[in-house]
């Protein structure tokens, strides 16, 4: 019976819709179930980012097989996308994952609406096999209950693949890694601003002529900073601060520049770079928020005791992995980071400053939970440099290693170039400094070979993060 399930994937973004056809090409049957009413529904949210690598990273190779290829009732004509430009946010949607998810290969397994809230396993007769049973649990079906429009459902499937992704899992600009004393308050109240706002469409009324504070370190903080500085020169009164969680370190903060192999990313550091030294961003150093208090403004109080009065606040602190709907599951992770154990090692950014990871696969992402597996962004826990390129050769391993093809899952089918110095958000993993140990013990190695809760793996290939970077209004030369 179990065999004749479908292998369930959640998520219809890139790493969802590329499970799904790696696992059709194969001939395997799937279900995807999207939380929005459409592909790329999350994507969609921030349409007006540019991302860092181009196309060529881009597209997942079996996708683009399916999409170029006839079959009854598909005349394959989908024409693939010039392959170095840098698509943005809404482009990546509309040139490729809407045409994927409408393939007539996909279209009729896709489920919309679909927002799963628990996983686990039912015995052949019906009787649950929670988290604490053993006997019988690998041959056992998943199920999977979902929140609909008409109500819960539960479906089953003989495989789950997590490709849900974080983008709704904003992680807490609080001090240590928890909310800061009213700060659920504030975000009710709109002073909170999570993920990646549009200062020069969308979002312009909203910032214009504001105090904003800018809390993070990473790309997503550096892509804001610089929309931002654009908007300051429509509307001068537009104040903004730059608040780190450590000190400032050039290197991190602005990258490699010209010696960036991603030349978009390189200039992206060039420009904040040039914003701060002239004076149009105000830096903030070893920023630790520990209250809040609503009022005309936002009352923010730091653990040194310094207070800040701002109107509103831009975390791009990063995300962290939705876990409670896998807590009858049998995971493994790594303590820190939050993804797959044997993959935790390899992408830590206490270790890792330049999010450099090797190739992996079906191997590094399974848990004692058989034939269960988180992929996508998701995989990486709360580690902010993931790229679509990993995330798809992940699902290629996986979709191999479901069909019984363990030469193919075992192999590694990817190729990237060696990147140039990239930052990431100085808090880390762990909410403390890079340069420090950040679990709370005194390190015996020297500080470049420490990482957080794992020993140091080496790492030969990756890409920092392809994804959340690089303002269109930006490139355009607004």
């Amino acid at each position: 019976m179990n065999q004749n399930l479908p292998v369930i994937v959640i998520g219809a973004g890139p790493i969802g819709l590329a499970t799904a056809a790696n696992l059709r090409e194969r001939g395997q049957d799937v279900l995807v179930l999207e939380a929005g009413d459409s592909a790329g529904a999350a994507i969609a949210q921030w349409s007006h980012i540019k991302l860092f690598s181009p196309w060529r990273f881009n597209i997942d190779a079996a996708s683009r097989r399916l999409l170029e290829t006839p079959s009854e009732g598909y005349a394959g004509d989908w024409e693939e996308p010039r392959i170095t430009k840098l698509p943005t946010g809404a482009e990546l949607v509309s040139e490729y994952l809407q045409p994927l998810a409408a393939h007539p290969e996909l279209a009729p397994r896709i489920r919309y609406g679909h927002r799963v809230v628990k996983i686990s396993r039912v015995l052949a007769d019906g009787r649950g096999a929670d988290k604490a049973r053993t006997a019988n649990r690998d041959d056992a079906p998943f199920l999977v209950r979902t929140e609909t429009p008409g109500g819960l459902v539960d479906l089953l499937g003989r495989a789950v693949v997590d490709a849900s992704g974080t983008w709704n899992q904003p992680s807490p600009v609080g001090r240590g890694g928890i909310e800061a004393i009213g700060e659920a308050e504030a975000r009710e109240q709109g002073f909170i601003i999570s993920g990646l706002p549009d200062p020069l469409g969308a979002d312009e009324h909203e910032l214009a002529g504001k105090d904003l504070l800018v809390l993070g370190a990473g790309h997503s903080a550096a892509n804001t900073i610089i929309a931002l500085g654009r908007l300051q020169k429509q509307y001068p009164d537009t104040r903004i601060r730059w608040g780190l969680r450590g000190d400032a370190n050039p290197i991190r903060l602005y990258g490699g520049g010209a010696s960036d192999q991603l030349p978009a990313r390189g200039q992206l550091g060039t420009s904040l770079r040039r914003l701060v030294e002239n004076g149009h961003v105000e830096l903030l150093e070893n920023v630790s928020v520990a209250s809040m208090n609503a009022g005309e403004q936002l009352a923010v109080v730091l653990a040194d005791g310094r207070e800040l009065a701002v109107d509103r606040i831009i975390a791009a602190t990063g995300f962290r992995p939705d876990l409670q709907m896998l807590s009858e599951l049998r995971l493994e992770l790594d303590e820190c980071v939050e993804a797959p154990r044997q993959l935790g090692p390899l992408i830590d950014p206490e270790f890792h400053s330049c999010g450099t990871v090797s190739a992996h696969g079906a191997k590094e992402l399974a848990h004692p939970e058989k034939d269960f597996y988180i992929v996508g962004m998701k995989s990486y826990g709360r580690a902010p440099t993931f790229l679509m390129a990993t995330g798809y050769e992940q699902v290629r391993s996986i979709a191999a290693a479901l069909s019984g093809d363990a030469e193919a899952a075992g192999r590694v089918e990817l190729e990237l170039p060696e990147t140039g110095v990239c930052s990431t958000d100085l808090g880390g993993s762990c909410d403390a400094p890079a340069s420090e140990n950040s679990c709370g013990t005194e390190s015996t190695e020297p500080a470049e070979s420490s990482g957080c809760c794992s020993s140091p793996q080496p790492v030969s290939l990756g890409l920092s993060t392809g994804t959340l970077h690089g303002n269109s209004e930006l490139a355009a030369g607004r």
